[in-house]
């Protein structure tokens, strides 16, 4: 192939000959594949940048939740201490007994 038929064959793909020529279903059908490719293609990637951006709020919920998590946890852990408690019950007139607790054993007399 020659320079001047190459120039001729850029020039009328550049006009765009190659799409009103004899065999140009050939073509369209060729470009309308590509462009349904494409489509699928762009689709593709616009799914998947959501499903990383969902991801990525998934993940910062999950370190807020774990964050509040051990909040309450130390909260609860400090409720439970024994001197939280008897200060607490302090203020309603409750003490701890000084005296220890008795064993009291019921028996039953044989019939």
């Amino acid at each position: 192939m020659s320079s001047t038929e190459m120039k001729k064959g850029l020039y009328n793909i550049i006009k765009g000959k190659f799409l009103v020529s004899d065999d140009a279903l050939k073509n369209w059908r060729f470009i309308l594949f590509l462009s349904i490719l494409a489509l699928i293609m762009i689709a593709s990637s616009h799914s998947a940048d959501q499903k990383v951006h969902r991801i990525a709020q998934l993940n910062n919920n999950v370190k807020e939740l774990k964050s509040e998590y051990l909040d309450v946890r130390k909260q609860l852990m400090q409720a439970k201490m024994e001197s939280r408690i008897t200060a607490a019950m302090a203020k309603r007139g409750l003490v701890p007994s000084i005296t220890p607790p008795q064993i009291i054993k019921i028996t039953n007399p044989k019939k």
